[in-house]
């Protein structure tokens, strides 16, 4: 095994593998012709495991993490580690310690995050897929931005063992691929996969208070019109709210994790927040985090399936700053603990990808991907980057 190579580097331009074993080869088993790439904050033996952070830089795993052992054990080559943001919080993926990674549909823009690495590498073809984690839309943010497909798994559905966390109440580790049938078949591997499927109409939501790209929007539009008439509700808080309980308690748990580490001056503003969040305001967080997990559950309980766009803005630039709404809708799907898949719907007018995502329910992931595999036959929109 080897850092990367200077002809590897000719390969990946995107600044996606941070690490490679040119000498990975695949088992016998289900997954015999997949090759993997690992996100820094998921511990693959003898491999770095610094979750994007400067000082853990000469880290090496002592042991796979369950889900790479599922993945290996099923036959899967592991390719190496993959470029994330720095401890993973972020939506960018411009790590100061590591470098930024590019969008493969154009030069010069975010592939999302934390996840971006994994999202680039999987849409540049590098790998067949990339683990990544999400923990407010990590896994589903980049996915839609890289034009790809993002599966985040039930929290409760996927080990945690071997992950460097974010917080362990939101986070789950998640595949990225270019189809939804080599999603499915490493979804069910490494995550518990339920086969319960329901016919109903789903649901949307409205009166959120997102600003939406008004692009972003017609294809999300687009996408409710091939569905049967989704039904219409309202959650108690707006998006922004919630997004920000969310990331309140994600800042909390990484400050505690990370004391004491060298971080970027960046990174340790945003482990601030939590901390210094008063009593009163942190049990209001709480409040609200509480009150929006059962309505979410309740809303997807009740029609099997919310259907929502995956990220308001399209692609972006790295030299603009990141959009604060990013993750405003898909953090709904972690405070409810729910699974949750994110497809390609369309292009923007300059050909930058537009996705949409759809949470279900825990033990129906059978049924999720039927109605995703359903869209996405009638949208059509993968493709890949123009090379």
């Amino acid at each position: 095994m080897s850092e990367v190579s200077e002809n590897a580097v000719m390969l990946d331009p995107y600044n996606a593998f941070l690490y490679r074993d040119d000498d990975a080869v695949g088992g016998s088993g289900a997954l015999s012709d997949v090759t993997v790439g690992v996100k820094a904050n998921i511990a693959v033996k003898g491999m770095p495991f610094h979750a994007g952070i400067g000082a853990w830089e000469d880290r090496r795993a002592d042991a796979d993490a369950e889900v790479v052992k599922r993945l290996r054990d099923a036959g899967a080559a592991i390719a190496g580690i993959l470029n994330m943001e720095e401890g993973a919080l972020g939506s960018k993926t411009d790590n100061p310690h590591f470098g930024q990674t590019q969008n493969p549909h154009r030069e010069g823009y975010s592939p999302g995050g934390s996840s971006g690495g994994s999202g680039a590498a999987v849409a540049a073809g590098l790998c067949d897929v990339a683990l990544g984690t999400d923990t407010m839309g990590s896994v589903r943010i980049p996915a839609s931005h890289c034009g790809v497909y993002g599966f985040k798994p039930a929290t409760d559905r996927v080990s945690q063992d071997g992950l460097i966390p974010a917080d362990p109440t939101l986070d789950a580790i998640g595949p990225l691929a270019r189809d939804l049938n080599t999603l499915e078949r490493v979804a069910r591997v490494m995550s518990d996969f339920g086969e319960d499927d329901r016919d109903e109409m789903g649901a949307t939501l409205v009166d959120h208070g997102v600003e939406i790209d008004p692009q972003v929007d017609v294809v999300f539009q687009r996408a409710l019109q091939v569905l049967d008439q989704p039904i219409a509700h309202r959650l108690s808080y707006p998006s922004s709210r919630i997004r920000f309980a969310g990331f309140v308690g994600v800042s909390k748990s990484m400050a505690g994790d990370l004391a004491g580490v060298a971080t970027s001056v960046h990174l340790a503003k945003l482990l601030t927040y939590g901390p210094r969040r008063s009593d009163a305001d942190w049990a209001e967080d709480q409040k609200v985090l509480a009150e929006v997990k059962l309505s979410v559950q309740d809303i997807v309980n009740g029609v099997g399936f919310f259907f929502l766009p995956t990220v308001p803005n399209p692609p972006f630039r790295h030299s603009d700053a990141e959009p604060t709404a990013q993750a405003d809708f898909t953090c709904l799907a972690n405070i409810a603990g729910l699974p949750a898949i994110s497809i390609p719907a369309g292009w923007t007018d300059d050909g930058l990808p537009i996705g949409v995502q759809i949470i279900g329910e825990a033990g129906a992931e059978a049924g999720l991907f039927r109605i995703a595999r359903q869209l996405d036959d009638k949208l059509g929109a993968y493709r890949a980057p123009q090379t």
